[in-house]
Parts: C-alpha cells; structure tokens; sequence
C-alpha cells in the first residue's frame, strides 16, 4: 500500500503581499508570520522601503517578521523609481497606497511586467483625484501623482481582486470612503484583512464598500500555504495515483475554484481540519488516489477562483480521457505571458492535443507519453505546470528557465523530488 505522501507548500502570495503592506500602514508593531520569501514578495518589501518603511533586508532569513507600521499616511515620499520586478500585484496595490499620499512616485519593472496593462487602476483612482502619466500608451513605466482624494462608487467591467484592492487601499490612505462592485466576485483577501483589522468594511454578493479609516490596528497574522502552490504537488501526485495530504492550506472560496474542477476530473479530496486564521479558511487537503481525469467543461462565474490555476489544469486536462474546454478566460493574455497562446503552444510542442479559442482553449485528452521542448516566457505558472508534466515517468520535457519559478514557490522541483522519493 502506498503511503501517504504528507506535505506544506509556503505561505500564499496574495496574502504575503497584503500582510507586509498592512504592516506598513498600521499603527505600532506587526508581527507577521510564514511570509513567502519569493521574488515577487520581495519585489513588494523593496518598494516599501523605498517609502520609508523599515523592512530589513535579510528579511525572507525569518519566519517571524516585526514592522513597525508607519500609520495610514505616513509613507515618505520616495528618492528612487519604485522597481517592482515582474509583480503585477505589488504595482497595482501599491499605486493605491502612494495614490492616497501626498506624493509622487514613479512605478517600473521587468520587461514581462512593463507590457502588463495599468490603465485599469489608473481609471478609478483618476475619478478619485490622483493623476497618472504613462511613458507608453499603458504599462510602465507609469508615474503616480497623489493627494487629496474623494469618494468613489466604482463599478467594475471585470472581476478583478487587483483594481478592487488598489481602490480600497487609496480610500483606506486617504480616508474616503468607496464602493466597489463587479461583475462576478473575485478574490477577497484584502476586504477580509481589513475587516480583520477592524476597518468599517461591509461585503455583498456583488459589491464591497469602505468607509473612512482613522486608524489601522497592528497586524497579527499568519501565512496560510498558498493553494495555487499546493494545485501543482496535488497534479503530481494525481499523476502517479499517489495519496497526498496537504497541510495548512488556505481554501477561501475565492481562490478554491480548482479544487471543484478537479473533483469533476474524478480526483477523489476532502478538507480535513478546518479553521479560521485571521479571517482566512484554512484546511489540510486529502487526495486519494486517482482511477483516471475524464475532460470537462470550465467557464463562467468559476473562472476568477481558479484563473492562475489553469495552466496546470490544462496539463492535467491532456493526461485525462475525453475533451476539455475552457472559456471566459481572456484575462489569461495579460498575465505574466498569453498564457493561452502559451499553454496550448507548448502542448503542441510536447506531442498533446490542444487548441485556443479567443477567451480560452480546448484540449484532447489522451493516454499518451510527452516528449519535447517547453519555452516558459519567464513565466513561473508555466514552468511548473509542465514542470510536473515532465515529472512523470516516461514523460521527456525539458524548460529553458526552470528557476522562473522563484517568482511564487522557491524550492519548487525539490518540492517535486521529495514527493516523488515519497511514494
């Protein structure tokens, strides 16, 4: 009988962000724990600093971190461009917080990051009285003039966690109130972080909204395992039909869309041990053994709880029997890559059977061995979702940037390796 392969994965990425950013505008002393020490967290510690906040450098060495906050307007206005690396979130949540502030600050990044769209937060944030000034026609390098802000009702044409939290946090900073509505709910993590930290925050099926701040309380939190990190050793070990228990998870139904995708794949979980951190669900998820994926259909309302999660259940949709399809992701194209064009190229590449549509992509379904070349574009949810593909034995894929994925999950392939010596 096999044994149960028992894991953790590091904390989640979303909340890491979140967590050392409230630190910084909280009054007094936050101690934040299990903070993910990847290229992306770091990109956001390194523009904290530059706004004043003291966040030693060696950092990411400890599990626990100690900031003292600098309270809700209390940033400095910064010297230096504010390099935010290839993260998305850091530029998009940050140019909320500098939005609300009596300063100017200039946001740049790497290549992948300057082709990434900004007009999105620089619309709402404008209609709050803060002012944006683009090098391109969108992307960065994009420079922020803050101030004075006013109240917004803001209704939303997409769901998206970003533009949402970039407006709840230059209302926050600035003392105004917002509302913010869209289409479809996507993920919550910064309304519950406040509600956490006791902000006057009130949350609908289809709508947030925040009235002024004073203060912001402390921080105490800490870092569940991020569950797009855990989505890539459970793939594996479905895979190889091996058990795998996941500890300490966070499975706020936000961010879980995948886990329901891979029950109609036919993967046996449940989640086990389950608990309230901070205002986060957390849970240890066991996955049996699985008899074989069958294809199925992703789309709709689904979509915003499990969009970074589809290249690897696009790799586990071409080991599966039968068709899958999945559509309404156009958001997909402006990620770190077109991850559509992306996955199903690199499908294609490895002998598999795909397809794109314009919002998705289909793929064909076979028991067959995969041989070829994966270009990743950089991209760290590309590299490790045919990662674990070429993890398969029999399989023969190869990456040209495997150390891509420090972006989200250091110690990724020797996660990948112990999993395996675990069977």
């Amino acid at each position: 009988m096999t044994a149960v392969a028992q894991v953790t994965v590091p904390g989640d990425k979303s909340l890491s962000h979140r967590a050392l950013m409230f630190a910084a505008l909280g009054s007094g002393v936050s101690v934040l724990r299990g903070v993910l020490p990847s290229a992306d967290v770091r990109s956001t510690a390194v523009v904290l600093r530059a706004l004043g906040v003291d966040l030693p450098v060696q950092w990411a060495q400890t599990d626990e971190l100690r900031i003292i906050g600098m309270g809700r307007r209390g940033l400095r206005q910064p010297v230096v461009d504010l390099d935010c690396g290839n993260s998305g979130t850091t530029t998009r949540l940050v140019a909320g917080v500098v939005a609300g502030h009596h300063m100017r600050g200039t946001f740049v990044g790497d290549a992948s990051l300057s082709r990434r769209p900004m007009r999105r937060i620089a619309r709402p944030l404008t209609q709050m009285g803060a002012a944006f000034s683009f090098a391109a026609d969108d992307g960065l390098p994009m420079t922020v003039q803050g101030g004075e802000l006013r109240d917004i009702a803001w209704v939303s044409p997409t769901a998206s966690a970003q533009v949402k939290s970039a407006i709840l946090l230059a209302a926050l900073v600035a003392g105004v109130s917002a509302r913010v509505q869209e289409p479809t709910r996507s993920r919550d993590h910064t309304e519950r972080m406040l509600a956490a930290l006791g902000a006057p925050i009130t949350v609908t099926d289809d709508a947030v909204l925040l009235d002024p701040v004073g203060q912001l309380a402390p921080l105490m939190f800490e870092v569940p395992g991020d569950p797009s990190s855990a989505l890539f050793l459970i793939a594996s070990a479905v895979l190889r039909g091996q058990p795998i228990e996941v500890r300490n998870v966070g499975v706020n139904d936000t961010r879980s869309g995948a886990l329901a995708v891979l029950m109609r794949m036919g993967v046996a979980l449940t989640l086990v041990n389950a608990r309230d951190v901070g205002g986060e669900p957390v849970a240890d998820i066991h996955v049996a053994p699985c008899a074989g994926l069958r294809g199925v259909t992703i789309g709709g309302d689904e979509i915003p709880a499990l969009i970074d999660e589809i290249p690897m259940l696009a790799c586990l949709a071409a080991c599966a029997v039968g068709e899958t399809r999945i559509t309404d992701a156009a958001e997909l194209r402006v990620k770190e890559s077109d991850r559509i064009t992306a996955v199903v190229s690199n499908l294609r590449a490895i002998g598999a059977v795909a397809d794109e549509l314009p919002d998705g992509l289909v793929i064909d379904g076979r028991e067959s061995t995969l041989k070829g070349s994966v270009l990743t574009h950089a991209d760290h949810r590309i590299a490790m979702a045919f990662g674990v593909l070429g993890a398969m034995r029999g399989n023969e894929v190869t990456l040209d940037d495997p150390q891509c994925v420090d972006v989200s999950f250091p110690g990724f392939w020797q996660a990948l390796t112990e999993l395996e010596q675990a069977r």
